[in-house]
């Protein structure tokens, strides 16, 4: 594996403890230039795992507490009018930041949902008129609660597919859990962290996922996976260009990781689930819809 990689994982496993899945498919998913879904039940080390990565990696971080009465203006920023200098000033808000933690994403309005859309995308904003970019690298990581809590709003498919991963962190093992009762409070050990890499690295690391060789093979193996998610009978829509573009980057990023220059099958198959999971919508006539592991077992590799 890189060494420059392997050192920011080993930083990551010792703040969050026995979940190194989970973080190297994060990092994947950063090196990706992509955004983060974690859906999972509060207290598992979501919150832990977006400071983590901002500290060790050295990146702006800001926080957004989204709740029902929250606005697109809360986040994207407003102009005020400075009376001493008799002309309004704009007063970025939260999402001018390297790394935005999108908290309870799903308890905000739709409306709310939907201004973190142009910046996800296009890494822009526009506001009153205006398009301001966004600090590179740019990277959101959002945490959501199970759809079947109180106050919470599905999002829609547009957000959903704005994210490259959706990740769930899981109780950790036992060990890892003793360990955890054990040690220093995570947010204490945070805190004694040393950034790993700098803002310009990553960026250097992140112009290296495209370089990474995709053969004519795999992008056929590729190409057979997103069909058959298409021609299933009991998925309602399957995958779409977007998502087949966000597969290989992610595949590219996880070869990246284990130091090789060209994709194989293997990585594909490490981030297909992270990557496909939210975008496979089943019918409501139907029911045995695919899982991504099943539609992986369906799929001969050329």
């Amino acid at each position: 594996m890189n060494s420059e990689l392997q050192a920011v994982l080993d930083a990551l496993g010792r703040i969050v403890l026995g979940k190194d899945r989970q973080l190297r498919l994060a990092l994947a998913c950063l090196l990706a230039r992509g955004h983060l879904l974690i859906e999972d039940v509060p207290g598992v080390g979501k919150t832990t795992l977006a400071l983590a990565l901002s500290r060790v990696l050295g990146l702006a971080f800001q926080r957004v507490q989204f709740t029902s009465d929250l606005l697109p203006a809360d986040i994207l920023g407003v102009s005020v009018f400075e009376r001493e200098h008799g002309h309004f000033r704009f007063h970025p808000g939260p999402i001018f930041s390297q790394v935005v933690l999108a908290d309870e994403v799903n308890r905000a309005s739709p409306k709310t949902q939907s201004a973190l859309l142009e910046a996800m995308e296009e890494r822009q904003v526009s506001v009153e008129g205006a398009t301001r970019g966004l600090p590179e690298p740019f990277f959101v990581l959002a945490t959501q609660n199970p759809a079947d809590q109180i106050g919470v709003f599905p999002l829609p498919e547009s957000q959903l597919d704005r994210f490259l991963m959706r990740l769930s962190m899981g109780f950790p093992p036992r060990e890892a859990e003793r360990a955890l009762l054990l040690e220093q409070d995570r947010r204490s050990l945070l805190m004694q962290v040393e950034p790993v890499l700098d803002p310009e690295r990553l960026l250097g690391l992140q112009a290296q996922v495209g370089q990474v060789l995709t053969s004519p093979a795999l992008v056929d193996y590729l190409l057979a996976l997103i069909e058959y998610s298409r021609n299933h009978p009991a998925l309602k829509q399957g995958l779409s260009p977007r998502a087949g573009l966000a597969l290989r980057r992610a595949a590219q990023a996880w070869a990246l990781l284990d130091g090789r220059g060209s994709v194989i099958p293997e990585d594909v198959q490490a981030v297909f689930p992270a990557v496909a999971g939210h975008r496979l919508l089943a019918t409501e006539r139907e029911r045995g819809a695919p899982t991504p592991e099943a539609i992986l077992d369906a799929v001969a590799i050329p």
